[in-house]
């Protein structure tokens, strides 16, 4: 049977108060602590924008003591995956956090995060591969975006390199790459992020532009309906038996909709709710309490 991870991309929003974290704070209160007490997986952006120190990671450890089970996965900094320029003193940085989550089994995996111009061609694939060697200790989950490279060779190389490649739910604009559960490995990674296409078609437009928060997390602003989260559930579903292991990550995160989302998913599933669903999300998405039965 595989292991279901579901949670959301990121935790630290200050619009999901009060749709998931209570307006009424203590001030020993702490987010991902609160968090960890309802999910089991997070995955991690501030990585991909900053080398943090391992205190950090250090503090992630210990605020989620609460769930042993509790995975991170960290996306991996824009110099690797964007930039393509970074040193060995970069490395280390990564390295350093990793080894800690792995230590205290807190680590989920590595995702290397690519932009929708990281087209499939020999240099993209050699860079894959070049990730690849300086992080073989670790599970790599590739998110790529565009369509070119839904390609037979490319999943036949992935599970030659056991590589885990993303699936992605995104709205359908162009050469977007399309939702097609795979198995390359023993990992499958799930990452939804609405399908806001007015938004994303919006957000292409003003690319390298300058934008408010708001404006940026716009093309993410969305709820998936029940009978769309049944429709990935099932998808999920006829590649369950291939896999050890499955992430399912919302970032649909404006307004705590991923919390919601991720909920319905959680029972769509039949996964036990570790304790319940906060009384937050109950009152701002009571359409949830449908889902329960």
């Amino acid at each position: 049977m595989a292991k279901f991870y579901i949670g959301t991309a990121g935790w630290s929003y200050t619009d999901w108060v009060p749709t998931f974290y209570p307006k009424a704070q203590t001030t020993s209160f702490d987010w991902l602590n609160f968090y960890s007490s309802y999910f089991n997986t997070v995955e991690v952006n501030a990585t991909y924008y900053a080398y943090l120190s391992p205190k950090t990671a250090e503090g992630w450890v210990k605020k989620t003591e609460n769930n042993d089970e509790f995975k991170f996965t960290i996306k991996l900094h824009q110099d690797f995956t964007h930039k393509k320029l970074f040193t060995s003193e970069n490395t280390k940085a990564v390295i350093d956090n990793l080894n800690i989550l792995c230590r205290e089994e807190k680590f989920g995996g590595l995702l290397c995060q690519f932009p929708y111009s990281f087209g499939f061609n020999e240099a993209s694939v050699g860079h894959i591969k070049r990730l690849k060697e300086i992080f073989n200790d670790y599970k790599l989950l590739v998110d790529v975006r565009h369509a070119s490279w839904n390609k037979g060779e490319i999943i036949k190389y992935f599970k030659e390199a056991d590589l885990s490649f993303c699936v992605i739910d995104q709205p359908q604009i162009s050469k977007s790459i399309s939702f097609n559960p795979v198995a390359t490995n023993d990992i499958l990674y799930v990452h939804l992020h609405g399908r806001n296409v007015k938004a994303w078609y919006s957000s292409i437009q003003n690319f390298n532009k300058e934008q408010t928060y708001a404006e940026q997390s716009a093309r993410y602003d969305y709820l998936y309906s029940p009978s769309e989260l049944i429709e990935i559930r099932d998808k999920i579903k006829e590649v369950k038996e291939e896999v050890k292991t499955i992430y399912i990550i919302f970032n649909n995160h404006p307004k705590g909709s991923a919390t919601a989302n991720a909920f319905e998913m959680i029972q769509l599933l039949k996964e036990k709710l570790k304790n319940g669903i906060p009384d937050t999300v109950l009152k701002s998405y009571p359409r949830i309490e449908l889902v329960k039965k």
